[in-house]
């Protein structure tokens, strides 16, 4: 165990070493891995999308802001936006791994079982957490950017790369088949 493992994850973000984002990575590699995994239901795509999560997080830790959010919404916001870009564009985006000189992922067999492990796991969440994991990235990106980052519609519109009406759209039917699962699950 490191020295950084019991740190919080605004000092991890704060600190300009290796070592200390390592910590943070491992620490959130599961869960991200997870919720990768289970809307692309590849482990090989998922393990690229989070290596350009996790290289985006980099970028970005001076960003992070824990007075407004906990790292987990934070990098769920990260981990949607990578995975609507790379739908959008047809690949993974590897950016801000390239940017970095990071290399890609590279999964053993151990690994892959360890992330078809987590997604089994995946399977024993919330109700409302397994209703948001069920909706297609575009209304999950537009639902996470309003319900749990508060934000407006034009500044979702902005980074989704759409018009507000379409994110209002989207919002409009990620909620309504989020009520409907959760409808449907307590019958």
């Amino acid at each position: 165990m490191s020295r950084f493992e019991s740190r919080s994850d605004a000092a991890l973000l704060r600190t300009d070493s290796p070592e200390a984002f390592g910590a943070f990575y491992r620490r959130h590699l599961g869960w991200v891995l997870r919720w990768l995994a289970a809307r692309v239901r590849d482990r090989e795509l998922a393990a690229d999308l989070a290596g350009e999560v996790f290289a985006s997080a980099l970028k970005a830790r001076r960003s992070f802001d824990a007075d407004r959010v906990s790292a987990e919404p934070w990098l769920q916001v990260i981990a949607r936006n990578v995975l609507v870009d790379s739908v959008r564009r047809g690949r993974v985006a590897d950016s801000a791994r390239q940017e970095l000189g990071m290399a890609s992922l590279a999964l053993t067999d151990d690994d892959i079982a360890n992330v078809d492990v987590l997604i089994d796991r995946a399977r024993d969440r919330s109700p409302a957490t397994r209703a948001f994991a069920d909706l297609p990235p575009d209304q999950s990106a537009a639902v996470g950017a309003r319900v749990i980052d508060e934000q407006d519609y034009a500044e979702i519109a902005l980074s989704l790369d759409c018009s507000q009406a379409v994110v209002r759209q989207r919002v409009s039917r990620g909620l309504r088949a989020m009520r409907a699962t959760l409808e449907e699950e307590a019958t």
